[in-house]
C-alpha cells in the first residue's frame, strides 16, 4: 500500500476521465473521481449525444415530406418541441446513470463536488477535505467561448439549446464551425428561419473546400441565410422579448434566439494550476507530452482541456492510453494521424485524411477522383439534392491519402472507409473491390 489515499485521482467525469478511471481500476489501482456537475461530460450531457438525437428528430421533416412519393398517405403533421426536448433530456439522464454504474462496478470512489489542485499529489474538495494521490489526471474538458459584447447576456450557447422552453421562429447563429452548421440544419428542419453569421468568408476550416462549397450551396437552396465577413456590434432586447442584432458588415438582424458557436475554451480557471506549476498555453490549455504528462511529473491531462483535438473518441483514447501506460504496464500512445471526423449537418459530412489542398502542399503531385450523384431515394422523392464523394490519391504511391463525403449517411459510411485510409490502401485496392449494389457507398469503389 502506498502512503497516498489513492493511486489515481481524476478531476472531471467526462468521457476521457471515466475511461481512464475504469481502465486504471481494472489494472488494480485505487481510483477516485471528482465531478461537480454530471457524469458523462460535454458529449453525454450537453454535446454530441443530445445533439445527434436532435439531428435524428430534424431528419423526420424531410422523411415525412418525401414519404408521399413512396406511396405513404401522411396526414398533416405538427412538430412538438417539448416532447423531443424532454425525451432527449430523459435519455441523457439515463446515460449519466450508466456512467455512474460503470464507475461503481469498478469500485471507483466518486466525489460529487469540485476538486482543485493544492500540491503535486494533493487535491482539495469543495467540502474542505484534502485528498492525496500518487498521480492526478485532469480531464475537465472545455466550454463554449463567449464574446466580449454588449448584450452578451441575451445570447445562448450549445449548452442552453437543449433546454429551450419554446422553439424560436428566427435563429441567428454566430460561427462557421461544425457546431454552428449542425444547429443551423437542426433549427431549419424544425421550421425556423436560420441566419449564420461568420466573421470570415470561410466555414468549416480544415474540411475539403469542394465538400464545404457543396454544403453552402445546399444550405442556401434550403433557405438558410449566410452573412459572411460580418460581426456583432451589440445585441438589444426588444420590448416584445425578441432580439435585435446590431451588426458590423451587414444589415441588422431581428431574431428570437442568438446562438454563439465560436469555439471552445479549456476549463482551467481556478483549478490551482499556476500555484503548483502546471504550464498552460495562451488559451489556457494544459501543456502535455506524448504520454499526457504535464510540466509537473505527477499531474497529467487528457481530452479537450489539452486543446489538441477536441473530439470525444480522442479523449477516450487518451484516457485509455494513460491508464494502460501508468497502471497496466502496457505503454500506449495515441496516434493523432488520420483521425476521421464528421459534421452532422443536413446533409452530413464525413472526412478522413488529407484534403486536396493539404495533399498538394505536402505531396506535390496528386490525383483526385469524384463522384457527384443524386441518391436513389432523392431521385424518387423528387429532391434535387446531390451527394459528392472525393478520393485524394498520392500520384507517386497510389495510396489513398484522403476521403471526403457529403450526402445521406456519410458519417456511417466513412467509419468503415476510414479503416482503408488508415491502413494506407491504394486506389487499386478500392478498384479491385466489388461494388455493393445498389448503395451510395458503392461509389467509393467505382470512381475512375
Amino acid at each position: 500500500m502506498s502512503d497516498f489515499d489513492f493511486d489515481l485521482f481524476v478531476i472531471g467525469g467526462g468521457s476521457g476521465g471515466v475511461r481512464a478511471s475504469r481502465i486504471a481500476a481494472g489494472h488494480g489501482a485505487r481510483v477516485a473521481v471528482a465531478e461537480e456537475h454530471k457524469m458523462g461530460g460535454t458529449c453525454v450531457i450537453r454535446g454530441c449525444v443530445p445533439k445527434k438525437l436532435l439531428v435524428y428528430g430534424a431528419h423526420f421533416a424531410e422523411d415525412i415530406a418525401d414519404a408521399a412519393m413512396f406511396g405513404w398517405d401522411v396526414p398533416e403533421c405538427r412538430f412538438d418541441w417539448p416532447v423531443l426536448r424532454d425525451n432527449v433530456l430523459g435519455e441523457v439522464a439515463r446515460l449519466e446513470g450508466l456512467y455512474g454504474e460503470t464507475l461503481a462496478n469498478h469500485k471507483v470512489t466518486v466525489f460529487k463536488e469540485r476538486a482543485t489542485l493544492v500540491g503535486p499529489n494533493q487535491v482539495r474538495l469543495a467540502s474542505g477535505r484534502t485528498v492525496s494521490a500518487g498521480k492526478i489526471l485532469i480531464a475537465v474538458g472545455a466550454r463554449p467561448s463567449l464574446p466580449k459584447l454588449e448584450g452578451v447576456e441575451h445570447i445562448i450557447t450549445s449548452n442552453e439549446v437543449f433546454h429551450l422552453e419554446r422553439l424560436p421562429k428566427r435563429v441567428v447563429i454566430a460561427g462557421g464551425g461544425y457546431i454552428a452548421n449542425e444547429f443551423a440544419g437542426i433549427f431549419h428542419q424544425f421550421g425556423a428561419h436560420v441566419t449564420i453569421v461568420n466573421r470570415s468568408d470561410t466555414i468549416l476550416r480544415g474540411y475539403d473546400e469542394q465538400i464545404v462549397d457543396r454544403l453552402v450551396k445546399i444550405s442556401l437552396a434550403k433557405g438558410i441565410d449566410f452573412r459572411f465577413n460580418s460581426g456583432f456590434d451589440r445585441i438589444e432586447k426588444q420590448p416584445d422579448g425578441s432580439l435585435r442584432c446590431v451588426m458590423k458588415g451587414c444589415d441588422d438582424i431581428e431574431a428570437d434566439e442568438v446562438l454563439f458557436a465560436i469555439g471552445r475554451q479549456p476549463n482551467t480557471e481556478e483549478l490551482g494550476l499556476e500555484e503548483v506549476g502546471v504550464e498552460v498555453t495562451e488559451r489556457g490549455a494544459i501543456k502535455v507530452d506524448a504520454d499526457n504528462r504535464s510540466s509537473v511529473p505527477s499531474i497529467f491531462a487528457v481530452g479537450d482541456v489539452t486543446d489538441r483535438i477536441q473530439l470525444t473518441p480522442v479523449a477516450i483514447r487518451e484516457g485509455h492510453a494513460f491508464a494502460d501506460t501508468f497502471f497496466g504496464n502496457k505503454p500506449q500512445r495515441v496516434d493523432y494521424g488520420c483521425i476521421p471526423s464528421a459534421v452532422f449537418s443536413h446533409p452530413p459530412i464525413g472526412a478522413v485524411g488529407l484534403t486536396e489542398a493539404q495533399a498538394k502542399n505536402r505531396l506535390g503531385v496528386i490525383r483526385t477522383f469524384t463522384s457527384d450523384f443524386r441518391a436513389m431515394k432523392n431521385v424518387l422523392a423528387g429532391r434535387n439534392e446531390r451527394s459528392l464523394y472525393k478520393l485524394v490519391v498520392d500520384a507517386a504511391s497510389d495510396e489513398v491519402v484522403g476521403l471526403h463525403m457529403i450526402g445521406p449517411d456519410a458519417p456511417e459510411i466513412l467509419q468503415a472507409a476510414a479503416i482503408a485510409v488508415k491502413a494506407r490502401l491504394k486506389k487499386t485496392d478500392f478498384d479491385a473491390t466489388v461494388a455493393l449494389h445498389p448503395t451510395m457507398a458503392e461509389e467509393l469503389v467505382l470512381m475512375r
